[in-house]
């Protein structure tokens, strides 16, 4: 494989699955700072800060700059701020959505919003799900950080924002902008912010219908790693496959 200026790394299924690094991971990062790149961290999860995010990868032995961590709240908020400037945000969420609104200077109300922002929220309510749809239905933008149905836990398979998303879609009958992966506005702020070339770019992943997709919508070549969601087997019979397929992270040469 060629060497590329910005590697944007999932991160759960491809640097950690839980509380464990997934094999090669922690090894192939530390290699890549060796070389002199320093990577990016592309994340569905909206729940946590980029800062929450690092010192979690500092727990596995892995230094990042927290800038360079691209969560979906983190990239919904530079949205807003893009392409609805000044626009007032009624949000469901939790940390990691409000510390990216604060970052980026916007305004949250509980009414009369001007953007219905829905991330995963731990504690969210019917009280809450309610409002949403109200805002909605008066017109407010309806963005949403991710489309995933669940997540894991260690109980099993809990619903994850994009259930409650399309619990507000199918009340209301408008459908939201998704921020998160397989979209590719992530890539598209890692391009513009850092001025990379889509042929400087490569997105490795586990899942196919994220990941790589993402990847292949962008235009940036995609590595799928056979360590998670998707298995290699099932990832070559794609119409639309990736640019290459590898074991781990630790058989990736360069």
């Amino acid at each position: 494989m060629k060497q590329y200026r910005a590697y944007c790394l999932d991160l759960d299924g491809t640097v950690y699955r839980g509380r464990e690094a997934v094999e090669g991971a922690v090894e192939f990062i530390s290699r890549l700072q060796q070389e002199g790149y320093e990577p990016f961290y592309v994340t569905n999860n909206a729940s946590k800060t980029q800062q929450q995010l690092a010192e979690r990868l500092t727990g596995f032995g892995i230094r990042a700059e927290p800038e360079r961590i691209m969560s979906s709240a983190i990239v919904a908020a530079k949205y807003i701020r893009r392409h609805l400037p000044g626009r007032r945000v009624y949000m469901i969420g939790s940390d990691g959505l409000s510390d990216a609104l604060k970052q980026e200077g916007i305004e949250r109300v509980d009414r009369d919003a001007d953007v219905v922002l829905m991330g995963m929220d731990p504690e969210v309510n019917f009280d809450k799900l309610a409002a949403a749809c109200l805002e909605v239905r008066k017109g407010a933008v309806f963005i949403s950080t991710n489309q995933d149905l669940a997540y894991p836990s260690e109980q099993g398979m809990l619903p994850g924002n994009g259930a409650f998303t399309t619990l507000v879609a199918a009340s209301t009958g408008i459908q939201p902008l998704y921020i998160g992966k397989p979209e590719s506005h992530m890539l598209e702020a890692i391009s513009t912010e850092w001025s990379f070339r889509k042929d400087e770019i490569v997105m490795i992943g586990d899942n196919y219908e994220t990941d790589i997709l993402a990847g292949i919508q962008f235009g940036a070549d995609t590595v799928h790693v056979n360590t998670g969601v998707t298995p290699t087997a099932e990832v070559l019979k794609k119409e639309r496959p990736p640019t290459h397929t590898i074991e781990n992270l630790h058989s990736w040469k360069f």
